[in-house]
């Protein structure tokens, strides 16, 4: 271990000793010195610049102030002096007798971005000969987010992230290159600091990536096409992000805070009917008993969504350490978030610390670890119900705010919620107040512990092992109660109050050896090798206990063993994923590149026939522009490479563990002799042929570069196709299972990304700008035993030749007027909506419905701009979703009047035998009304997601750096869809059922300021 003390770290990084030593002997002649100090492009010191005599050892380290002094010099002697920094060109500078030389380093833009994160290890980037997209930090964080997913939005082609929920650490979905999957996931693999991790889960899940802190991160690569994920073998087919954070370097140590303060506000209401209005919708659906004999009385009524909806906080803070010497480096950060919700009683905070530490125990052996820790809290707001039914849209908070009568009151005199089950005569019992679902407490606590330890060895020159050992820990442990107090006394007669506990407990561990040798030889040819064996184990246990009927409110959910009626349930499970890998890059005169890998990968969840599957892949890259019959021919031409690649990706996180097996499982009881009995039953049939989802990927790509690589463009075409797609089968009921888990489908992605940067201005004025716009078409290419259509749900299909997130439905027609026809099936009448008879046979039956809809956008985009002046600095972000439709399942609630729930403001134009109009159907039909294209909207949306004006101040001593901004997020969205917001999926990260709004989360913009110090 080192012998450094923790005093070491901090202190300023010294000259090197070994050059004042091997300046010793020229002490006893005749010398002189040398200082000067080393600025960078605004005039600010540099520490840890390296200053060298040329062709010599003699060397120094500028200091903080970025002085350096050199001493040995002999008399008349005319050295020249090197001065060399990561990121800066490195000068020359003859000394000509000058006793102070101080010089001005540029910044070396194409060495900033020379080298690139690949699967275990890195490239540069003139080498890579696959799909890979870099964002740096400062992309990332320039909007406040929760996760890095978020941070990643629009920043890079072929990526569609869409945020679920906009609920405070709320759920994403990424698609890397389209869906993918059919029952399994289409999610990306995460790998930070070398840790696997995997995001998911439903529309009211915090997304796993949330408890990671955004700032710790100094880059991301996105791997897109086969020769960049094959790497990754039966995890890499959605593609792969790869998480770097921030580590120590050499020179002073740096303490940074960065913080910001800020409030969110919902973007918009829903427009729903006032008491009058609701008053006089409810005399017309009951109008052969109306409930209010003078609706004009009742005035505005209650607005629940101004109850419900609220400003809310949004804020982070964080404190960072970095520095180190030639042997030691460290980084260690502490984190501190929170977002309150513009939801009432919903909120996330997260608590975070990392450490990154680097030590060079000899010239042979390195080691090094990376930890970071995180404590959430997410007091969560269930929306987006998955129901169509309407008292099931409205048991969720969203939907109960705008479906509550407008003619209820909130609160009773004493300032406690009011059930609505005691007001108007019981008549709205079925109805929750929203206030007392805000009430119900919905919080999950997570503990998680990413931790990293490896040992780099040099063996021989060109040939390193390193050993690598991971884990990722995680604890969640859900606290819920629904209190007695938002009960009517009628229901509290039969018990009230319902409790759970839920304590789950994540383990996974990896193991990775990884063997390189790199060599050059003839001059010309570059070669290296990376041999890996990884192994690794997920464990997952949860224990849960559930009770109801509490005799109070007083010990919530803290004291199960009140409760009258008690459940617990438990389950345990285990798998585990063996691999070998191996990968050979070769050049040749930085024109020519090759890259050949394989992976055999063997996982305890597929069948006894299918535990291994083999993924290979090949890539080539030709610098067309260090051709003779190309080079300084063309004049504005500085770059041109062609690259292709084609390999086979694999997907094992697409089923989870002993779905190739035959299972029994706690059945759900049954009487026997009168006495209720449990027991175990079989739930699964075997299927020993269970294997891998697997895609073949070509990808072509060029990369150019104009006007001195002030422009570049990035252009990929790429086909994926996806086979042996996992599909939940359905069986005869003489068989005894309901389904099969197989691999019973296929499916294709084509598409074109087109990425772009362009340097504008470069003067005292600098603006640069970025842009990306990609294209993906999915289509469903087969299914088992050449089905052509399955049923989804009551609006959505899978069929052959279709992309997967298709809608179908009936085609709306209007109203029925009077006199006119009711067609026999359409269960309709006068005043009600109307279908097409798409076939003609004189009726409505499900032979009439069509593909009415596509939730796949035709294109996507994103485009940045930055421009600096003096002090001044000014950044706008755009992204934008073209060509998608939305199934908006709230409006087919809230335009359906049944009666006891209010209704979206249109229905005031409803038909009646005086308004005929033909879009809104009569307050009396009886909740008739078909799922339809009616309720299909555009989702297309460009939105003006950041807007950042920023001030750094003048230097000033001991004070590195300091910075002060202001930003807008979220400012505005130009679209034509009526809900909350377009980006939305009541269904989480689902692939079948996309595009769907059942009233979730809304979206908040927010205004915050900021202040980022580096002493």
């Amino acid at each position: 271990m080192s012998n450094y003390t923790a005093t070491d770290y901090w202190k300023v990084f010294f000259p090197l000793m070994l050059s004042c030593l091997l300046c010793l002997p020229l002490l006893a002649q005749e010398s002189r010195t040398i200082k000067g100090r080393v600025l960078g492009e605004n005039n600010e010191a540099l520490p840890g610049v390296n200053v060298t005599v040329k062709g010599t050892t003699n060397g120094t380290v500028t200091d903080t102030d970025g002085q350096y002094s050199l001493s040995g010099f002999q008399a008349g002697a005319n050295p020249t002096l090197v001065f060399s920094f990561i990121g800066y060109v490195t000068e020359e500078l003859s000394v000509d007798g000058r006793s102070e030389i101080n010089i001005t380093l540029v910044p070396d833009i194409k060495s900033l971005g020379e080298v690139v994160v690949v699967g275990y290890g890195t490239q540069r980037k003139v080498e890579t000969t696959g799909a890979i997209a870099s964002v740096k930090s400062a992309e990332l964080t320039q909007t406040p987010v929760v996760n890095v997913a978020q941070g990643l939005q629009a920043r890079t082609a072929g990526v569609q992230i869409t945020q679920n929920s906009a609920a405070p650490g709320g759920n994403i979905s990424v698609r890397i290159r389209g869906t993918n999957s059919i029952n399994g996931t289409s999610e990306p693999l995460y790998v930070v600091d070398g840790i696997q991790i995997s995001n998911g889960g439903g529309v009211n899940d915090v997304s796993p990536l949330s408890t990671i802190n955004p700032n710790d991160i100094e880059s991301v690569e996105v791997l897109k096409d086969a020769s960049a994920t094959a790497i990754y073998g039966a995890r890499g087919s959605n593609g792969v992000i790869l998480i770097t954070t921030k580590r120590g370097k050499a020179g002073v140590t740096r303490v940074t805070y960065d913080g910001y303060y800020g409030v969110q506000q919902v973007t918009k209401q829903l427009d729903v009917l006032n008491a009058i209005q609701y008053a006089e919708l409810e005399n017309e659906v009951y109008k052969n008993n109306p409930p209010y004999a003078d609706p004009s009385s009742l005035g505005e009524g209650t607005n629940w969504q101004d109850l419900v909806m609220q400003d809310s906080p949004i804020q982070s803070h964080q404190l960072s350490v970095a520095g180190g010497s030639e042997k030691t480096q460290l980084a260690i950060s502490a984190n501190y978030f929170n977002q309150g919700g513009v939801i009432i009683e919903s909120d996330f905070k997260r608590y975070s610390l990392r450490l990154n530490l680097d030590h060079q125990i000899s010239n042979k052996v390195k080691i090094g670890t990376s930890i970071l820790g995180s404590y959430s809290v997410s007091n969560r707001i269930p929306t987006g119900s998955e129901s169509i039914d309407g008292p099931a849209v409205t048991s969720s908070i969203v939907g109960a705010a705008l479906g509550a009568p407008p003619v209820l009151i909130p609160y009773k005199d004493d300032g406690s919620i009011f059930p609505f089950g005691e007001q108007s005569g019981g008549t709205y019992r079925e109805l929750a107040n929203p206030l007392g679902l805000a009430a119900v407490m919905n919080r999950t606590a997570y503990k998680r512990t990413l931790a990293n330890l490896y040992a780099d060895f040099s063996i021989l020159q060109g040939l390193t092992y390193r050993a690598s050992f991971n884990v990722d820990m995680e604890n969640r442990l859900l606290d819920y109660y629904s209190p007695r107090s938002i009960l009517s006394q009628v229901d509290l007669a039969s018990g009230g109050g319902s409790a759970e506990k839920t304590n789950s407990n994540y383990l996974n561990l990896l193991h990775e050896s990884i063997l390189t040798y790199s060599t050059t030889f003839a001059d010309q040819h570059t070669l290296k090798f990376t041999g890996v064996f990884a192994t690794q184990s997920n464990q997952f246990d949860r224990n849960t206990i559930n009770a109801s009927k509490f005799p109070n409110d007083v010990t919530a959910n803290e004291a199960l063993q009140l409760a009258i009626d008690r459940t617990v349930s438990s389950d345990r499970s285990k798998d585990r994923l063996d691999s070998y890998m191996g990968r050979v890059n070769y050049g040749f005169r930085d024109k020519y590149f090759l890259d050949l890998t394989a992976r055999y990968d063997g996982a305890s969840k597929f069948g006894k026939n299918h535990k291994y599957g083999f993924f290979p892949a090949a890539s080539a890259a030709w610098r067309v522009i260090e051709e003779g019959f190309l080079k300084d021919k063309i004049s504005f031409l500085s770059d041109l490479k062609l690259r292709a690649s084609y390999g086979a990706t694999g997907n094992a996180g697409a089923i989870g563990p002993y779905q190739s097996l035959a299972t029994v499982g706690a059945s759900s009881g049954y009487s026997l002799n009168h006495n209720y009995n449990t027991g175990l039953s079989p739930s699964r049939i075997p299927n020993a042929n269970l294997r891998w989802e697997k895609s073949i990927q070509t990808d072509i790509g060029l990369d150019i570069g104009l006007l001195q690589d002030r422009i570049n463009l990035i252009v990929d075409f790429y086909d994926k196709h996806t086979k042996d797609l996992l599909f939940v089968k359905g069986l005869p009921q003489s068989s005894g299972y309901g389904s099969i888990t197989g691999n019973f489908a296929e499916i294709r992605n084509r598409g074109i990304e087109l990425s772009a940067d362009a340097k504008i201005m470069d003067g005292a004025f600098k603006w640069n700008v970025n842009g990306n716009f990609s294209v993906n078409r999915n289509e469903l290419v087969a299914l088992e035993g050449g089905l052509q259509e399955f049923t989804v749900n009551n609006y959505a299909v899978l069929k052959v030749g279709e992309p997967i997130g298709i809608f179908k439905t009936y085609v709306n027609e209007g109203i029925y007027q009077t006199d006119e026809p009711i067609l026999p099936g359409s269960g309709s009448r006068t005043g009600g909506a109307k279908v097409s008879d798409l076939n003609g046979d004189g009726q409505i039956t499900a032979d009439d419905q069509a593909i009415t809809g596509n939730a796949n956008p035709d294109f996507i985009f994103g485009f940045s701009t930055n421009m600096s002046f003096k002090n001044f600095d000014l950044s706008a972000f755009i992204s934008g979703v073209q060509g998608n439709e939305i199934y908006n399942l709230a409006r087919y609630t809230f335009e359906n009047p049944l009666g006891q729930r209010n209704m979206f403001q249109g229905i005031v134009n409803r038909w009646s035998p005086t308004n005929p109009n033909n879009e809104y159907v009569s307050g009396f039909q009886g909740g008739r009304l078909p799922i339809s294209d009616r309720f299909m909207e555009d989702g297309s949306y460009i939105r003006l997601k950041n807007i950042t004006l920023g001030y750094t101040l003048p230097k000033v001593k001991f004070l590195y750096n300091a910075r002060v901004y202001v930003s807008a997020n979220n400012l505005f969205t130009i679209t034509d869809y009526t809900g909350f917001d377009p980006e939305v999926n009541t269904f989480g990260n689902t692939n079948t059922r996309i595009g769907v709004d059942n009233g979730v989360y809304p979206l908040a913009k927010s205004f915050i300021g900021g202040v980022q110090v580096t002493f």
